[in-house]
């Protein structure tokens, strides 16, 4: 069985400013991420010092391909360089028409995403849609639609590609009150990318205020702070088979953030090791 890496999200366009240190705190991978935009990042010119630094884990563009042609296109580039940076797993959103639910854009997810998934098959990459609401709902969605499994199922069933496949965490499960362990042992064969965030449901504000009020009731943390077990996390990845990485993602925990945030992330990275059980 190959070994889980424990690796964690660098902001593409902070790159040279972040990744060395985190590579001598001690994380064996780092995965690329973008948002929206490459910020003037030329990607083929990052590529070569991204694989000089550390392994990665997976090129992110996360964006609304869906409706806007410049990111469409940024993704397509996306797939098609991924093997510069050494990577086999290119990471999204699977866009929306905004404002509109989710049966609404599954025609145009099929159209986009089955084009992409064929030219992901042809430079041997996995797209893998990040888990992730995006404050958008079921009946009006904001950039992604693939945040729950049964717009999952509609995904996997309009584009049936080995090819395209999950970037799950448990946080974005959590949020809509979804059991994420069970949610993750039904999708374990579908997850390509991990992301390494965890979350603590506040049942106190739940229980009062339910989940449209003022107060967040699920508040993100980093691994070793949230509600979920990672040790069990581990088991179901591994036997599922899984060989990517769990890669922390940071700049979220509600506690561990601004000038605490690197004690965060070596928290949550040596949690993670640990959790793991292989050093």
């Amino acid at each position: 069985m190959k070994k889980i890496l424990i690796g964690t999200c660098v902001p593409g366009h902070k790159f040279g400013e972040l990744a060395k240190g985190f590579v001598e705190m001690g994380y064996e991978a780092l995965a690329v991420n973008f948002h929206m935009s490459l910020y003037g990042v030329d990607l083929s010119e990052l590529a070569k010092v991204a694989r000089d630094t550390a392994p990665i884990s997976a090129l992110g563009f996360y964006c609304n391909a869906l409706m806007y042609e410049d990111h469409l296109e940024t993704l397509k580039k996306c797939i098609d360089v991924a093997e510069q940076f050494g990577t086999k797993v290119v990471s999204t959103f699977a866009g929306a028409l905004e404002g509109q639910s989710v049966e609404a854009a599954m025609p145009r997810f099929k159209q986009v995403f089955g084009e992409l998934a064929r030219r992901a098959e042809d430079k041997g990459v996995k797209l893998a849609i990040e888990n992730c609401p995006m404050d958008g709902t079921w009946r009006s969605a904001t950039c992604n639609i693939g945040f729950n499994p049964r717009a999952w199922d509609m995904m996997f069933d309009a584009v049936p590609s080995p090819a395209l496949g999950l970037e799950w965490e448990p946080t974005h499960q959590m949020c809509q009150l979804i059991e994420p362990m069970g949610c993750l042992r039904r999708y374990a064969d579908k997850v390509v990318h991990m992301h390494g965030k965890d979350a603590r449901i506040r049942r106190d504000i739940l229980e009062t205020e339910g989940v449209m009020g003022p107060r967040q009731a699920v508040l993100a943390r980093f691994p070793g702070f949230g509600d979920c077990d990672w040790r069990e996390i581990f088991a179901i990845l591994m036997e599922a088979g899984y060989e990517g990485a769990v890669s922390v993602e940071g700049w979220h925990d509600v506690i561990f953030g601004g000038d605490l945030e690197m004690d965060g992330q070596r928290h949550a990275m040596k949690y993670l090791k640990w959790c793991r059980g292989m050093e």
